[in-house]
């Protein structure tokens, strides 16, 4: 059952409803959890350790993909074209015995020459960065709640197809800490408003702005939207994204909003027959992937060609799946307004000189 039409309560019945009121008595407990960590960093400035350079955090109010890759992957680039060494700092999550999970790796595909350590303890990753690969600006992603590290620039990212995570904490939906937490940011990134209309990208301004009316004024409120690039896979990096209009094909993904994805694939101009869902950051084991091989060949030739997203790919690293190619689309981030206040927020931290 996909876990997000219960939480949006959009699966109706007995049963999910039982559901949605026990993941409810777990949101309870967790934030009292989220509330008194928040509580100890806001009255404890000891707790929070300066790395020594310049620190800019891109991270979430929710869980499950907000669409941050490419947007860490755009804010690398604009601070290394500036003349600076730059490294990523992230915790790694669903690497398992990996050296590194599946964001690193797409990270690595679109910048091999940025450094990117992950460890749980992003203080202790930031401190390496600093010491051994003297790198002069540190970019944390998916570190808004990991507030041990200081950070010069707080960016908050809120996905425009799911901005609230259904109005609950986890479990009960999709928040890390109550919608509040924004006060908390120096700038905001709206992502994925090509997906919507605008009514729904004014109101979700307009509930932004209840909670912390400075946004949009003080703190710059930046509208974007990830378009497809191009198609890539192993034997062909760049095919036109054009080659996908009229095809028929089947979805492969584990990602935390695949309906983005396959909304994505379906702007392209291609005919989705059949989709397939694995959860966040799944590592392709072999077993699933024999699983995979026997969907494909279901389809009864009703397909011309898998596709998947870049993180699948760079895990399953074919051109072939199942007898049928397999390709992936490149998203790339576009600013549709306030791209001078971002640029002037990301420069203004990384030429400020640090206190000692």
């Amino acid at each position: 059952m996909d876990y997000r039409e219960i939480m949006s309560g959009r699966k109706r019945g007995v049963p999910a409803g039982l559901l949605r009121a026990a993941l409810g008595a777990g949101s309870l407990a967790y934030g009292l959890g989220v509330r008194h960590r928040n509580r100890r960093f806001d009255r404890d400035p000891q707790a929070v350790i300066d790395c020594g350079v310049p620190v800019i955090s891109v991270g979430n109010l929710t869980t499950g993909g907000t669409g941050k890759t490419p947007i860490v992957a755009a804010l690398a680039r604009q601070i290394r074209d500036a003349g600076y060494r730059v490294a990523l700092v992230s915790r790694g999550y669903g690497r398992g015995d990996a050296d590194q999970n599946d964001e690193a790796d797409e990270l690595y595909a679109r910048l091999p020459d940025v450094p990117h350590l992950q460890d749980p303890d992003r203080v202790a990753a930031a401190k390496i960065a600093v010491d051994e690969l003297e790198a002069e600006v540190i970019l944390m992603d998916d570190g808004f709640q990991h507030r041990r590290l200081h950070r010069d620039l707080d960016i908050v990212v809120i996905d425009a197809t799911c901005p609230f995570g259904y109005g609950h904490l986890l479990p009960r939906g999709l928040l890390r800490e109550p919608v509040t937490g924004i006060r908390r940011a120096d700038l905001v990134i709206l992502s994925r408003c090509g997906q919507v209309n605008a009514d729904t990208v004014d109101a979700i301004q307009q509930r932004l702005a209840e909670v912390d009316g400075r946004i949009g004024d003080q703190i710059p409120l930046i509208t974007s939207d990830h378009q497809p690039s191009r198609l890539i896979n192993d034997a062909d990096p760049n095919r036109p994204i054009r080659d996908l209009e009229n095809r028929r094909i089947a979805t492969l993904c584990a990602i935390g909003n695949p309906d983005s994805f396959e909304s994505t694939v379906r702007q392209c101009g291609a005919t989705m027959v059949d989709s397939f869902r694995l959860p966040d950051h799944d590592r392709y084991e072999p077993d699933t992937v024999q699983r995979i091989r026997q969907w494909i060949g279901g389809l009864d030739g009703r397909v011309d060609e898998v596709v998947c997203t870049h993180k699948d790919l760079v895990k399953l690293k074919t051109s072939r799946l199942g007898g049928l190619p397999l390709s992936a689309v490149q998203v790339d981030w576009v600013v549709l307004s306030g791209e001078a206040a971002l640029k002037k927020a990301v420069q203004s931290v990384i030429e400020r000189p640090k206190d000692f």
